[in-house]
């Protein structure tokens, strides 16, 4: 510390005590960018990437797990367990009767939730869960063509901006 000529008390800039610091701040000149873009990675594509690294298989004892995690008293972790592409159907039917709204939206965004339960899905009470049943992709037509004369506004404007993404 030091007193500048009006008598104000202040560091030196960039250190404090023995400690210095350097700016952040990075400048590349024109050549090192070029040079960036020329060596960097090559994108994949989803295919070539799940062909590096595949998903390990499912097995009985993932199966357990997620039963385990169905059942559990925290909502939060059931919904890891609606939320996963490897819950098998009665877990589906299970979950989606759950009395955490949460849960039940988990069931109704997955992408691997069966018709039926899509279907069963589309007559919640909770809006928040007819709407994720209304983005989901899998969702049969006649559930879509139920939700697009839903009560609820937002639901039939996701249903709407849906239908305008498959037009497109």
């Amino acid at each position: 510390m030091f007193n500048d000529r009006r008598g104000v008390w202040a560091r030196p800039t960039g250190a404090v005590g023995n400690v210095s610091f350097m700016s952040c701040i990075r400048f590349n000149t024109p050549a090192q960018r070029q040079a960036m873009r020329d060596h960097r990675p090559s994108m994949l594509t989803s295919e070539e990437a799940s062909r590096l690294h595949p998903a390990p298989p499912v097995t009985e004892s993932k199966i357990r797990r997620l039963r385990l995690l169905a059942a559990d008293a925290n909502p939060k972790i059931r919904e890891s367990a609606a939320s996963s592409f490897n819950t098998p159907e009665d877990l589906f039917v299970a979950l989606s009767k759950d009395p955490d709204e949460r849960v039940r939206a988990c069931v109704a965004r997955n992408e691997t939730a069966p018709f039926v339960v899509l279907r069963s899905l589309a007559n919640d009470p909770s809006e928040r869960v007819r709407g994720f049943v209304a983005v989901n992709f899998f969702a049969p037509a006649d559930v879509m063509r139920r939700l697009a004369d839903d009560r609820s506004e937002t639901v039939r404007a996701l249903v709407s901006w849906k239908g305008a993404l498959s037009d497109a």
